[in-house]
């Protein structure tokens, strides 16, 4: 007799298991289909984003700001160390320790939940039956009232560098280094390519960074990427743009890599190189053609606003669908869902989703850019703030960066929120807050903020909108 479930969630990422647990909040009988297995062999839950993306990129990233600090910083402070060194393997081993108890504590959710975590690759059939399959060529199908279809992302190929695992990594190879590269090369200057590129970098790796386009960073804030981009090359990031990778080739020990800067032919000898292009939605084995529900060219399930797919009690979220690769996107469209199906009124913002870039300094945006703006044909002010004029910052030895706040010119409602500098991951949520009330840059300006705090330069530049910044000239 096959199972039976109120639903039925494929994929246990941040959007996935989020939905399950949230669904059986709710009252629902919930099955959470996945196949991920750790590097222990074992099932591990949460995805790409705890296994080996956002959690482990972020455990690397401390680690190796931390050594960073001690080399070049802590001086500052009066705070003398001779010689440090950095163990790769214990750095390493501290981060899979971060990823086994996240992922083992989803395990510990579901339980408390109720959630029914079904091991194996699921596959939707016609009617809302799932078939699942394992490695072990065992298969068995259960069905439900609903589905939710959240299967994630994975790194885009190219065919110019094959990843072979050792010497041309993806992105998750590139958590695994056992050493320190000598010369490390990266395919791509967005989001994991600056965050990967800067660990390694700051272990000792000279890094290259490839970026075939010729601005860099064009979906952020182009005041702020600018910026971003002189502070890179100071910490020995070197990105070439409008550098397109002809060839890669593996040639013992080393990786030759072949790359045309303006038709100009070009080379590098590497020791590793990550291929950090993107990714693209992971549903290829994922519906039967007969279910009814549709790809687009690029592979994303068709959705309409509310992540319902063309087939009634069908639904898709996070990756596999349209708009921003974000766990916590993912995340708020599995409550949304979830919610919906249990007669609720679940709604996603996507007006006020952040995004950040975990360098050092970070970048966090939400909302609209400048060059949006003035495309868009919209009246604005804009008001800046540097973290060099905050007593925080300055205490901390990281003045780097800014705050931007967008407003509209006649209603002075916030339309976007730009910061490159400590913490920034951190203060965006404020900037979300105030955005997601339809808040003004005159209400951040009223705001009491504490001091000294980084988030004072927030309400500077809320401020400086209005051209009254108390902290610097106007």
């Amino acid at each position: 007799m096959t199972d039976h479930y109120d639903v039925i969630v494929i994929g246990a990422g941040p959007a996935g298991y989020v939905a399950a647990i949230r669904c059986a909040q709710l009252g629902l009988s919930t099955a959470c289909v996945d196949d991920w297995k750790g590097k222990d062999g074992n099932a591990s839950l949460g995805g790409t984003c705890l296994n080996v993306g956002c959690i482990p990129s972020k455990a690397l990233l401390d680690s190796s700001e931390q050594y960073h600090r001690l080399q070049h910083q802590f001086s500052a402070h009066g705070i003398k160390v001779q010689d440090p060194t950095m163990d790769v393997g214990t750095m390493v081993a501290r981060k899979d320790k971060i990823v086994a108890t996240l992922t083992k504590g989803i395990s510990m959710l579901f339980k408390a939940n109720g959630v029914s975590h079904v091991y194996g690759h699921g596959r939707l059939l016609a009617d809302k039956h799932v078939q699942l399959s394992n490695e072990g060529g065992k298969s068995q199908r259960i069905s439900g009232e609903h589905i939710i279809l959240a299967s994630g992302s994975v790194p885009i190929d190219i065919p110019v560098a094959p990843v072979d695992g050792d010497r041309i990594v993806d992105s998750s190879g590139a958590l695994e280094f056992s050493e320190v590269p000598p010369r490390l090369g990266v395919i791509g200057a967005g989001v994991i390519g600056l965050e990967l590129g800067s660990v390694w970098r700051r272990l000792g790796s000279e890094v290259v960074i490839l970026e075939a386009l010729d601005d860099f960073l064009p979906a952020v804030d182009q005041q702020i990427a600018k910026q971003a981009h002189k502070i890179f090359k100071k910490q020995g990031l070197d990105i070439k743009l409008g550098a397109r990778v002809t060839n890669a080739e593996i040639q013992g020990d080393q990786v030759r890599v072949e790359y045309q800067i303006d038709g100009a032919e070009q080379s590098l000898e590497l020791d590793r190189l990550i291929v950090a292009v993107g990714r693209r939605p992971n549903t290829e084995e994922l519906v039967d053609a007969g279910v009814g529900v549709d790809r687009d060219e690029r592979g994303f399930l068709e959705v309409d606003e509310h992540c319902a797919t063309a087939v009634s009690g069908i639904y898709a979220i996070g990756d596999a669908v349209r708009g921003p690769m974000l766990a916590h996107k993912g995340s708020e469209e599995g409550v949304a869902v979830a919610e919906r199906i249990a007669g609720q009124s679940g709604h996603v913002n996507y007006e006020v989703i952040p995004w950040v870039i975990y360098t050092a300094p970070e970048i966090a945006w939400v909302g609209k850019t400048e060059q949006e703006l003035k495309h868009s044909g919209v009246e604005y002010r804009a008001g800046m703030f540097p973290f060099a004029a905050t007593g925080r910052a300055l205490a901390m030895e990281e003045p780097a960066g800014r705050v931007k706040i967008l407003a509209h010119a006649q209603s002075d409602q916030i339309l976007g929120v730009h910061i490159l500098g400590p913490h920034a991951s951190e203060l965006v949520g404020e900037a979300v807050v105030a955005m997601e009330f339809a808040a003004s840059a005159e209400d951040l300006a009223r705001t009491v903020h504490a001091h000294p705090t980084l988030s004072e330069a927030m309400h500077e530049a809320a401020l400086a909108v209005d051209k009254r910044a108390i902290h610097k000239a106007n």
